[in-house]
């Protein structure tokens, strides 16, 4: 579903900007077959897109991040704002944990965890798995999420593990983000069928945390939901620094804090570890 990107859009989202939508964070090698990404003539990533399958070398991968996009470096802690599309205030807490877990396919990923809440009462908490290959793409190999009220789990949809019931593997951050380029985050049929594409790599942005400028734009789309359109920001270094919920529910996020956060026990209310 993702097009190839045009100027349009830019033009299109500067208008976005204006008018306040933006206010302006070891390696492997994948393996590869007839059915696996491969390079094409003008040398971008052929990218696994929808249901492709692919086939991943466990020994590979690694589960020390450092795309300069995506970095993951264990103890990092972001604080994020976030106004959903009903005009709520949520803060949302992205952690880096020092854990690590062995994925169903035999990859062994980062565990990284986002918990969102409202007047201090957690109403969503998940536990995502991060690998990266040799050529420095990142891969998404799925996450146990749910979602909370009144302090009790109402809902785990939208969970799923790679090489689990036919759960598939995407890109969160390709090695060589270039605009035109597409590729799947997360396939798992009917519950979780997002995609990614690049838009540009020459953006900035303010947010609570800073200026930004030779940022990333990506576009996200869900296959299963039409109608849903998000903008990402990534400034090298840090990672996503900005969410803009542009289609179909979704709000605004952004950076508020990075800082570096000390290890401790226990476990979270899904029965993971805490970072």
């Amino acid at each position: 579903m993702p097009s190839i990107f045009r100027t349009p859009l830019a033009a299109v989202l500067g208008l976005a900007l204006t008018f306040g939508l933006v206010a302006c964070t070891d390696s492997g090698r994948s393996a590869s077959d007839d059915s696996s990404p491969s390079l094409d003539s003008a040398g971008l990533s052929e990218l696994p897109q929808g249901d492709d399958p692919v086939d991943l070398d466990p020994a590979d991968f690694t589960a020390d991040i450092d795309n300069p996009y995506f970095p993951l470096v264990p103890g990092t802690r972001l604080t994020f704002r976030e106004i959903d599309e009903e005009g709520k205030k949520l803060q949302v807490v992205v952690i880096v944990t020092r854990e690590t877990k062995k994925i169903a396919n035999g990859i062994t990923a980062r565990v990284v965890r986002d918990t969102v809440t409202k007047d201090g009462e957690i109403i969503e908490d998940t536990f995502d798995w991060y690998a990266q290959d040799s050529d420095g793409n990142v891969w998404y190999m799925g996450e146990d999420t749910a979602e909370f009220e009144n302090g009790k789990i109402k809902t785990k949809k939208g969970s799923f593990e790679a090489g689990v019931d036919g759960a598939l593997p995407g890109i969160i951050m390709p090695a060589d983000p270039q605009p035109g380029l597409t590729y799947r985050e997360e396939y798992y049929k009917g519950e979780a069928e997002d995609n990614g594409e690049v838009l540009s790599t020459d953006e900035m942005a303010d947010v609570p945390f800073g200026h930004f400028d030779g940022m990333l734009l990506t576009k996200e789309t869900i296959t299963i939901e039409p109608d849903v359109l998000e903008y990402k920001l990534w400034a090298k270094g840090v990672g996503v620094v900005l969410v803009l919920g542009i289609s179909g529910g979704g709000g605004r996020e952004e950076l508020v804090k990075k800082d570096t956060a000390p290890p401790t026990a226990g476990t979270g209310p899904l029965g993971a570890p805490n970072p």
